[in-house]
């Protein structure tokens, strides 16, 4: 008989010429289990996506019981769905009142897309500026967002007028200007490494598109619900965007993305062209429901509040002469090694022990650290043996 290995390299189209093809049977907390019954703790949430864990009770329990109910109806929008209009309304409870207002989608770059046609019918502007290094999808909107030729050049044609800023780096902000009709920035930048903005960058990124009423969208598909040790992390600087992404976690394993503005702009999409945004399964209600379980489980937990914590383990027991640098926040976390090589040898021997993770899309000298925020500091500490281990095989070799 034919095994899936052979028929996923036959049938399933391929993003790479080496996948893991890891083939899991089951998953269970922070840990995923081979057909073999070989135990991984999952560093890196299938990228930080199953933030609660894996098969959480209580989100299995909203789907089934959201299943025997009703799946799809109608396109987003139509029909008074009970599991997207109070997604919706827990959504707008938590966030500042300007961002009162949620258009779910299906996937984290669908949400980028949905947010810049809103930037440009709201502003009536054409220019975008986005980040060096940032990643916002793989979509054609999205994909225009990033700077590397590489990863777009095949693709072309793509959005024009977009023009690109350094993060972190307060003179590029100059380019900002009242031809401009959004910033897009990573509240933290993601494939980069996870980068955190540094020295007011986000407050000062804030007055310059104020001053020339340009809207700021913060991408927060990555680093939002709890990642960071807030549920938004746009809250640990003192800022406001004019339209929040979120996805990956938001739905609690499920496939999600929403773009969040304000009421007021938000109806600019239902006029002038009607149907300005349309989507067929956004909001899905079986995973509306998932995501509303999830919310309420990270709110009746103390996860959120235990990230720092989680993080200074992580940062005092990965001490190595191979290690770099250590940057991010919370539980999004990058270790730098010397180069793509070396850290790769690292990964591959860390699967080996049953320790997942993975390296970064635009710093491939770095490894990923992102794992459920239900992580417990003996399952913190068992992965830094692990890492270390390895770190002392390859650095002797």
């Amino acid at each position: 008989m034919i095994s899936n290995r052979q028929l996923f390299l036959m049938h399933q189209a391929q993003t790479s010429h080496f996948p893991l093809m890891l083939e899991i049977e089951r998953a269970e907390g922070v840990y995923l289990f081979d057909l073999n019954g070989k135990q991984y703790l999952d560093l890196i949430s299938g990228i930080s996506v199953s933030s609660i864990g894996h098969g959480n009770e209580h989100v299995k329990n909203a789907i089934k019981l959201q299943l025997d109910k009703y799946m799809h109806l109608m396109v987003y929008g139509e029909f008074i769905q009970s599991p997207q209009v109070q997604l919706a309304k827990k959504l707008t409870d938590l966030l500042p009142p300007n961002l009162n207002s949620v258009y779910l989608v299906n996937s984290g770059s669908e949400a980028t897309d949905g947010a810049l046609k809103l930037a440009k019918r709201v502003t009536g502007r054409t220019e975008i500026i986005a980040c060096k290094n940032a990643y916002h999808g793989s979509g054609h909107a999205a994909l225009s967002l990033n700077n590397h030729e590489y990863f777009k050049n095949a693709f072309r044609p793509l959005l024009p007028d977009i023009n690109f800023i350094e993060f972190n780096n307060e003179s590029s902000l100059e380019k900002i200007r009242n031809k401009t009709a959004c910033v897009i920035v990573e509240t933290i930048q993601g494939e980069a490494g996870y980068i955190p903005p540094q020295n007011d960058f986000l407050k000062k990124l804030r007055a310059k598109c104020d001053e020339h009423s340009v809207l700021l969208i913060l991408d927060e598909i990555q680093a939002g619900m709890g990642r960071t040790g807030k549920l938004f992390a746009f809250e640990h600087y003192g800022i406001v965007p004019d339209i929040l992404l979120l996805g990956k976690a938001l739905g609690a394993g499920m496939p999600i993305g929403a773009f969040i503005s304000s009421q007021a702009m938000m109806m600019e999409l239902a006029d002038n062209p009607v149907l300005g945004h349309i989507t067929t399964f956004g909001g899905h209600p079986v995973i509306a429901a998932a995501a509303i379980a999830g919310i309420e489980e990270i709110q009746s937990h103390n996860w959120i509040n235990e990230v720092d914590e989680k993080e200074n383990l992580f940062r005092e027991l990965l001490i190595h002469p191979c290690i770099k640098n250590i940057s991010g926040k919370g539980l999004m976390l990058a270790i730098e090694f010397k180069n793509f090589e070396f850290n790769k040898k690292l990964i591959d021997a860390c699967i080996e022990d049953g320790l997942i993770t993975d390296w970064f899309l635009f710093a491939s000298q770095s490894l990923r650290i992102a794992p459920p925020l239900i992580i417990t500091k003996e399952q913190i500490k068992w992965s830094c043996e692990m890492l270390i281990k390895n770190l002392n095989k390859l650095g002797i070799n």
